[in-house]
């Protein structure tokens, strides 16, 4: 349905823009707003592989093993049939530990691992355990320590403080996070 209305959007666009003699302004505007994206692209993904290169290094270094040990206790409460499982909780624990420093690409095998190992702990099949849909709040709204997208995109774009939005970040995701989990474990009991 999107496709058709994008379509119809340009395809007016275009058609008005002949009848009323702006079609040279159209095409300037595709040629210009075509060079500012690529050129936004390629800032973008250069400031993604540092960031990358920096998660890599915390990885390598053995931080994100020390947040996965803290976050396991924690996760062994929130979680009821996941925690009873190694597979389950370790790749639920890689997912959010990715998620926390914004690498939502790296994270996204760990959250399909993650699912589909509740799956195979899951007595209902065909229907979501309470442990997946906490696991899909949480992946949702996670904690971000260092959010690394957004944090790109404000430094391509000229910020003169991209860093600026890290306290911001970490205090609206863990609210988000909270709130989801509050939600989740109310409606739990009812449904």
């Amino acid at each position: 349905m999107i496709n058709y209305i994008w379509f119809a959007m340009i395809f007016l666009g275009i058609i008005v823009a002949l009848f009323t003699g702006n079609a040279d302004k159209v095409t300037q505007a595709i040629v210009v707003g075509s060079d500012s994206t690529v050129k936004f692209v390629i800032g973008l993904v250069g400031i993604m592989c540092f960031w990358c290169g920096v998660m890599k290094v915390a990885e390598k270094s053995g931080l994100t093993a020390i947040l996965a040990k803290i976050l396991r206790p924690i996760l062994k409460i929130l979680f009821k049939e996941a925690a009873k499982d190694e597979k389950a909780l370790g790749a639920i624990v890689m997912n959010l530990t990715a998620n926390m420093f914004g690498l939502s690409n790296a994270a996204t095998p760990f959250g399909i691992k993650a699912m589909e190992e509740m799956d195979r702990l899951n007595k209902e099949k065909g229907t979501a355990s309470n442990d997946m849909a906490l696991f899909l709040v949480l992946n949702a709204a996670c904690i971000q320590l260092v959010p690394t997208t957004i944090l790109s995109i404000r430094a391509s774009e000229g910020s003169t403080n991209a860093g600026a939005i890290i306290l911001p970040a970490i205090i609206s995701t863990s609210v988000a996070a909270i709130v989801g989990v509050t939600c989740c474990k109310i409606l739990q009991r009812y449904f």
